[in-house]
């Protein structure tokens, strides 16, 4: 009886100590699982609290503030843009001038070009004697003008209407007139527009203001006529040529002299530069073209044209163009020492058959770094050529009609227009004279083939 009774016992013991190990799972269980419950309603009550939020505002203000969070948006990403396409503008730019400087900048102009209808061209009249040069301001907007007439002319571009007029004296009354009073045969412009000089066939050089035309200076010390004159661009730096055989150097802002140089077997017969301390010069009877390097105080002699070679013009740093009174047009690198192209009787022949002769070319121009060149004679016409790959070849674009000598031509800045200068008379004599030609100066539109998407 007592042994069943304490087996009893033990089942009980052992009972209760198992619903108190269950009993304890159980609490357990239900404190892991309510402390998971409590992360769970964080974000419920996160939520409800927005709820209300979004209940407090109206649907007007809701479009409101969308509108302005998009409106910044489309800000951030316009002024990202901007700022991308600025800085290509200056990397772009930076490699024009690098390629500028080098003389390897060459824009495909010609391809583009289309022949202006004549009723297009533009006479401007204001001399009474032929017009020997001209010269167009960096912005595009002015011309000035020299003559026969020792008068200078600052014409408007838009309109055609005289700006000012500085007129020309007689021979011998040089000490009381402010101006020219032998004829003028050259002009040039500073790259930023402040200073015109003017040169003449009295030896003088003349420095204006080229916004008013006020004198502000006068060169001597040629004792030849002026036969050539250009502003070294991004300085006040002039070079100066003459039929005295010399170049010279000068400072206009400081009214200073600094250096002549001397080479040239003939009288000089043309002269040009661009940004580097240099100038070309074309020598005339003595059938070479120079390159002045003013720094190394040396200069490189070419030759291979035949005749007297009467005007020159760089095409970039590395390349020019000459005429001669031979009537061909040649193409240089400064580097070779002989023509890489060169076309003979480029204006054709005049006088009776079995005595022809070719008409001389009285002027050339090139549109700055770009493969399209212009020559002009006494022809009846001004001429387009274009250069070929490498500069190793002149070829016809188109002849644009125009009737008298062409003393002077020159390309605007962007190769918009041509302005051509001429008249009646050769701007160094008088061997013939044109009576149907009009003195004056001449603009000439420069139409672009349309692309595809202009014409849709």
């Amino acid at each position: 009886m007592s042994g069943l009774f304490i087996k009893k016992r033990r089942v009980e013991t052992n009972g209760t100590e198992a619903q108190k190990k269950k009993k304890k799972k159980t609490v357990n269980l239900r404190e892991e699982i309510e402390s998971d419950s409590d992360t769970e309603l964080a974000p419920t009550r996160k939520k409800k609290q927005d709820e209300e939020e979004d209940l407090e505002e109206t649907a007007q203000e809701k479009k409101l503030r969308l509108a302005k969070e998009y409106l910044q948006q489309l800000q951030a990403q316009e002024e990202e843009r901007q700022d991308d396409e600025s800085q290509d503008v200056i990397a772009s730019r930076l490699q024009e001038d690098v390629l500028e400087q080098r003389g390897r900048l060459r824009r495909q102009l010609a391809k583009e070009l289309l022949p202006p209808e004549p009723t297009e061209i533009r006479l401007l009249r204001g001399h009474q004697l032929p017009v020997t040069c001209i010269v167009i301001t960096p912005d595009d907007k002015h011309i000035f003008s020299g003559s026969k007439d020792c008068s200078i002319i600052k014409w408007s571009v838009i309109d055609g209407k005289k700006v000012h007029k500085i007129p020309g004296g007689r021979k011998g009354c040089g000490d009381t007139h402010v101006g020219h009073t032998a004829q003028i045969l050259c002009m040039a412009v500073s790259s930023d527009g402040k200073y015109l000089a003017s040169g003449d066939d009295n030896k003088l050089i003349f420095i204006w203001n080229a916004e008013t035309c006020q004198n502000l200076h006068k060169f001597q010390g040629h004792r030849g006529a002026l036969s050539g004159l250009s502003f070294q661009k991004g300085t006040y730096q002039l070079f100066s040529a003459s039929h005295d055989r010399s170049i010279k150097v000068w400072n206009v802002a400081e009214n200073s002299y600094i250096e002549t140089l001397f080479g040239h077997q003939d009288s000089i017969t043309g002269l040009d530069s661009l940004s580097r301390e240099r100038c070309v010069t074309s020598g005339g009877r003595d059938g070479t073209v120079r390159v002045w390097k003013i720094a190394e105080e040396s200069q490189l002699v070419f030759s291979g044209q035949e005749g007297s070679i009467d005007c020159i013009r760089l095409i970039n740093e590395e390349h020019m163009v000459t005429g001669a009174d031979s009537g061909s047009i040649a193409v240089w690198n400064v580097s070779k020492k002989k023509p890489l192209a060169r076309v003979k009787c480029a204006h054709g022949n005049r006088g009776e058959p079995g005595l022809e002769e070719p008409h001389w070319v009285c002027a050339v121009a090139a549109a700055l770094n770009t493969d399209v060149v212009a020559s002009g004679s006494h022809d009846g016409f001004v001429r387009l050529w274009q250069c070929g790959e490498g500069f190793r070849g002149l070829h016809p674009l188109f002849s644009i009609p125009l009737v008298g000598f062409v003393n002077s031509i020159q390309f605007s800045s962007t190769a918009d227009f041509l302005v051509v200068g001429g008249g009646q008379e050769h701007r160094l004599g008088r061997w013939w004279r044109l009576k149907e030609a009009k003195n004056g100066l001449h603009i000439i539109p420069l139409k672009r083939k349309q692309t595809p998407s202009e014409e849709s």
